[in-house]
C-alpha cells in the first residue's frame, strides 16, 4: 500500500506547488489591471528569461566540460605515478570549478547585452 501512496503523494506535492504558483500569478496579475497598471509590465521579463537559460546552458555545458578535462587530467597525472585517490578527486573538482567560475564570467558578459 505505501508503494502506491509514495507516487501520489509526490505527484499532488509537485500539482499543489504549480497550481498555487499558477493561481499566485493570476490573481496578482489582475489586481495589478483593476488598479490601472499598464499591461507591458508582464512582456518586459520575456526577454529576461532568454538570458537566464542561455546562461543556464552555458554553464552546464562549461561544468561539463570541466569535468570531462578533469578526468584526462587525473588519467595523465595517474599515468605519471601519482596516486589516483589524489588526483582523481582533485583534478576533477579543480577543473569542474574552473569551468563554473569560467562560466559565471561569461554569464555577466551575456548579462550586459
Amino acid at each position: 500500500m505505501a508503494e502506491v501512496l509514495i507516487p501520489i503523494s509526490f505527484f499532488l506535492a509537485v500539482f499543489g506547488v504549480f497550481y498555487l504558483y499558477l493561481s499566485t500569478r493570476n490573481k496578482e496579475r489582475l489586481a495589478l489591471i483593476d488598479k490601472g497598471a499598464d499591461a507591458s509590465i508582464f512582456v518586459s521579463g520575456k526577454k529576461r528569461t532568454l538570458t537566464v537559460w542561455k546562461a543556464l546552458f552555458l554553464n552546464l555545458a562549461l561544468l561539463l566540460m570541466g569535468i570531462g578535462t578533469g578526468i584526462f587530467i587525473s588519467g595523465l597525472l595517474t599515468m605519471f605515478g601519482m596516486d589516483p585517490d589524489i588526483s582523481q578527486p582533485g583534478a576533477i573538482t579543480f577543473m569542474a570549478g574552473l569551468g563554473l567560475l569560467t562560466g559565471f564570467n561569461m554569464s555577466k558578459n551575456l548579462d550586459k547585452e
